[in-house]
């Protein structure tokens, strides 16, 4: 198998029959052995018996269905589980991303890239404050952030080797971090512009949650990125910092007594000196029980913490 097309749906029964005429445009386009998965994520519309008429004839096109609603990066984790093939590309059923896009990603791929990125370039043409500020900040921001250089974080419709995304664990809103996670991992990135067009049923599944959701991600790849082997670093030198502000309080404290004439019950350094020298040791202490936990993660899991591309002259 050479492509695994994974394709998570929630409520988008108007849209399902407009998706598969485009796949069936597209198959011939790729013109090698394709499988495609879709993911009923707990929809309550007549998606899933609409999607299941149309498949039944279908050799490769498979249908999970889960038991209620668990998110995107859920059904994103449970297509890349049952993907077979050598390449694996996730797409949206909204029809927001054109099918027909996904040769470009392809050939790209053949070139020896292991993950290659669309590129909306072209959206929000028109609502520059209302969207496409916002969404250029936040493309910076995680690029800034991750040291990802793609313009597209939230484009959904992206290339991956089998290989490169395998070991990649999906979770919570993370989804959107792919591209982030699998570079952690070695995968050389490329970037193709890709279209798109406003969705024509249904409604965005997105919220202005998302803004939080985004942003508190970032918060998990920063610390990942730099200390996830290494917590105590975090947390020791977050912790060191805390325990110095205690001691120059604790000086500015003496001043005052001393030069200053005040005592130490005029000035809320006390109290300083308390709150930020037990605030500092708790966070060393935090960072040990975190040194911890990784170490046991990685031995009872059998975790490594490096990842071998390839090997030579090796025999097992």
């Amino acid at each position: 198998m050479y492509l695994s097309l994974i394709i998570p749906f929630y409520n988008e029964e108007e849209n399902l029959p407009l998706l598969v005429e485009k796949l069936h445009k597209l198959l011939p386009l790729v013109d090698k052995p394709t499988e495609i998965i879709f993911i009923d994520d707990g929809s309550t519309d007549n998606g899933f018996e609409v999607l299941k008429n149309y498949i039944k004839d279908e050799k490769d096109w498979r249908l999970i269905r889960f038991r209620k609603n668990f998110g995107q990066t859920a059904g994103w984790a449970a297509g890349l589980e049952a993907a077979q093939g050598d390449v694996v590309i996730f797409l949206d059923s909204d029809l927001e991303n054109d099918p027909a896009d996904i040769p470009l990603l392809l050939s790209k791929i053949d070139e020896g890239y292991d993950l290659v990125s669309g590129w909306r370039k072209n959206r929000w043409q028109g609502q520059f404050l209302s969207r496409r500020l916002t969404s250029r900040i936040a493309n910076w921001l995680i690029a800034k952030i991750s040291g990802v250089k793609i313009h597209d974080f939230g484009c959904s419709l992206k290339a991956y080797r089998k290989e490169v995304i395998k070991n990649v664990k999906l979770y919570g809103e993370m989804h959107r971090f792919i591209a982030v996670l699998a570079s952690w991992q070695g995968a050389k990135i490329a970037e193709v512009e890709v279209s798109f067009s406003p969705r024509k049923f249904g409604s965005s599944k997105y919220g202005m949650e998302r803004i939080l959701k985004v942003f508190l991600d970032l918060v998990v790849i920063k610390f990942l990125s730099g200390y996830s082997t290494k917590p105590i670093y975090f947390f020791g030198k977050a912790g060191f910092y805390s325990i110095i502000i205690s001691f120059l309080a604790f000086a500015l404290a003496i001043y005052y007594k001393f030069w200053g004439g005040k005592s130490f019950i005029e000035t809320p350094l006390p109290i300083l000196i308390a709150l930020f020298f037990i605030v500092g040791v708790l966070l060393v202490l935090i960072g040990l029980l975190a040194e911890m936990i990784m170490r046991i993660y990685h031995q009872s899991q059998d975790q490594k913490t490096y990842i071998i591309k390839e090997k030579i002259n090796f025999y097992e």
